[in-house]
């Protein structure tokens, strides 16, 4: 059984500035191989929003769990918040800014599983 607490899980700045842990990904987490996709803890704190970027061949999928947001997927653009789940394309410019007072808070879900060479800034 594997069981990982958000809480406990060390968070880092990400290349698209967001501040991210990895709950399960099948190269970083001990019994998670074959795993086929990889799922963040992701915060964006008040005041910020992340960076424009890309996954060449992944699927991202976000879960808001908290905050407000305002999400854009190319030239598409969406409030967003708790219990919204957002589907983002491979190959699309996306990035999300917290409008809310506090942290925006959301699970980040990647198909195939996260690889920093699928990932480019614009």
């Amino acid at each position: 059984m594997i069981i990982r607490d958000s809480a406990k899980c060390p968070h880092v700045r990400v290349i698209d500035r967001s501040i991210l842990c990895e709950l399960l990904h099948p190269d970083k987490v001990d019994g998670t191989r074959g795993l086929d996709c990889s799922i963040a803890h992701a915060i964006v704190p008040f005041g910020e929003s992340t960076l424009p970027h890309r996954l060449h061949r992944s699927t991202e999928i976000y879960y808001i769990l908290e905050g407000v947001g305002e999400m854009q997927i190319e030239d598409d653009v969406a409030e967003v918040r708790p219990g919204q789940i957002i589907f983002i394309p491979p190959g699309k410019s996306q990035h999300i800014v917290n409008t809310g007072t506090g942290d925006l808070v959301f699970l980040c879900v990647v198909s195939p599983k996260w690889q920093a060479a699928d990932e480019i800034l614009g």
